[in-house]
C-alpha cells in the first residue's frame, strides 16, 4: 500500500470511528482499525462486532492495498502532524507515515486478521431511502426515552415502523415513550404495510453522530438480523435487536382528567428553576387548585431546601396533584416544536401525555412518581 492523503479528510474520517468501542482483552484485534487503498479512496473500517463503520476519503493512490494498525497510536499521529500532505506506505510489517519533516513507523497486524464486516443477506434484502435530516430528527426526537436494558432488550432500541404512507420512530423504557411520525416522507421502499425492525440504541446514538454532517439522503438495507446505512461517503452496519416491541399505541392515553395548555419556553423554565431543588428521584411536583387557572411547580429536599413556581395555565378538568421526574419531563418538551405545550394528565395509575397543540407528528407518554 502506498498513498498519498490529506491531512483533514483523513483527520475526519478518523473522527467518524471514534465513537467505535475498540478495547477487549478477549480480542485485542478490535483495538486495530483497517485500512485499504483501492479505487480513488482510503476506506477506513473499525468494529466492535455489533457495529461497524467503513468511512471512503478521497487519496492518490500509488499502490493498492491493505494494513491493521492501532487506532489510538495512528489517530495521536495524524492529530499532531502539522503538513497537510502525508504519505502512508507499507514497508514490509510496519506502516511507514511521513511528510516533509517528520516520519513514524507503526506495527501492523495482517488484514486477515481483523473481523469480517457482515453484509445484508440479499435474498431477504428490504430497504427505505430516508432524506439525511428526517432520519435524523426522527432518531433525535426518541432515543432519549430508550434505555439499556439486559432484561428486556427490545427496549433497549429505536422501532421503525411502517403503517400505510407512515413512517414511524417510537422508544420506551416502559416509565415514558416517545413517538415520532412522518407521513409521505419515504422516497423510495421494498418495505411493506406494517413492517418493522428494532435498531439498538448504540447504533442510533451513532447514526445522529456520525451523519449529523452530512446532506442528501440515506439508505437503510436489513434482513431480518442487520440493519445498514449508507451514504455516498459512508456505511454504518449494525445487528438489529430480535424479539417483540410492546404495543405502544395501548400505551397512549386517549383520555385525561386534566387538560392543560401552556408556554412551553416558561414551563420549561420553571421546572430549570425548581429543579434545582429536588430529591434523588428528581422529583417535581405539579399542583392545580380549585381555581383552575394556576398550575405550581415544587420541590423538595431534606438535603438542600424547598423550592416553588406559579405559572398561569389554561385548564380543562379536575384539579390535581402529581408528581415527575424532572428529567423526563424535560426530555418530552425538548421536541415539542411548537411556543405551546398540551399535558394531558391522569391518575397515578395512568399514564399522561405531552404534545403539541398545532403538530400530532410528537407525543410523548410519561408515568408519574407514585407517592408514598
Amino acid at each position: 500500500m502506498n498513498v498519498i492523503i490529506l491531512k483533514n479528510n483523513l483527520k475526519e474520517g478518523l473522527s467518524i470511528l471514534s465513537g467505535i468501542k475498540k478495547e477487549s482483552s478477549q480480542l485485542p484485534v478490535l483495538k486495530n482499525i483497517l485500512l485499504e487503498a483501492r479505487d480513488d479512496k482510503v476506506y477506513v473500517t473499525a468494529t466492535d462486532l455489533e457495529i461497524a463503520v467503513v468511512h471512503g476519503i478521497p487519496a492518490k493512490i500509488l499502490e493498492k492495498g491493505s494494513v491493521a494498525i492501532p487506532f489510538s497510536v495512528f489517530l495521536q499521529i495524524i492529530q499532531n502532524v502539522s503538513s497537510e500532505r502525508i504519505h502512508l506506505e507499507k514497508e514490509g510489517n510496519v506502516l511507514r507515515v511521513y511528510t516533509d519533516n517528520y516520519t513514524a513507523k507503526i506495527a501492523t497486524t495482517p488484514p486477515d486478521d481483523f473481523p469480517i464486516i457482515p453484509s445484508i443477506e440479499e435474498s431477504k434484502k428490504q430497504h427505505v431511502v430516508f432524506d439525511i435530516n428526517t432520519l435524523l430528527d426522527g432518531f433525535s426526537s426518541v432515543m432519549n426515552a430508550s434505555q439499556m436494558s439486559d432484561f428486556r432488550p427490545e427496549l433497549s432500541g429505536v422501532l421503525l415502523h411502517m403503517l400505510h404512507s407512515t413512517f414511524r420512530f417510537v422508544a420506551t423504557d416502559s416509565f415514558r415513550l416517545a413517538k415520532k411520525e412522518y407521513i409521505g416522507k419515504k422516497i423510495d421502499t421494498s418495505f411493506q404495510d406494517d413492517d418493522s425492525f428494532i435498531i439498538p440504541l448504540k447504533t442510533v446514538q451513532e447514526v445522529v453522530r456520525i451523519f449529523s454532517n452530512e446532506k442528501g439522503t440515506l439508505r437503510i438495507d436489513c434482513d431480518m438480523r442487520q440493519v445498514l446505512f449508507e451514504t455516498e461517503s459512508t456505511t454504518l452496519i449494525s445487528r438489529l435487536i430480535e424479539g417483540n416491541f410492546p404495543d405502544y399505541e395501548l400505551v397512549i392515553p386517549k383520555e385525561f382528567d386534566t387538560k392543560v395548555t401552556c408556554n412551553k419556553d416558561e414551563f420549561v423554565s420553571a421546572l430549570k428553576v425548581v429543579s434545582s431543588l429536588s430529591n434523588r428521584l428528581h422529583e417535581v411536583k405539579l399542583e392545580i387548585d380549585e381555581d383552575l387557572k394556576h398550575m405550581k411547580l415544587l420541590s423538595s429536599s431534606h438535603e438542600v431546601g424547598e423550592s416553588e413556581h406559579l405559572l398561569t395555565v389554561k385548564v380543562e378538568g379536575k384539579p390535581l396533584s402529581l408528581s415527575f421526574n424532572w428529567k423526563f419531563l424535560f426530555d418530552g418538551l425538548k421536541h415539542v416544536s411548537s411556543d405551546t405545550v398540551f399535558f394531558g394528565f391522569n391518575s397515578e395509575q395512568k399514564p399522561s401525555l405531552i404534545q403539541s397543540p398545532q403538530d400530532e407528528t410528537y407525543l410523548y407518554v410519561i408515568t408519574s412518581i407514585k407517592s408514598g
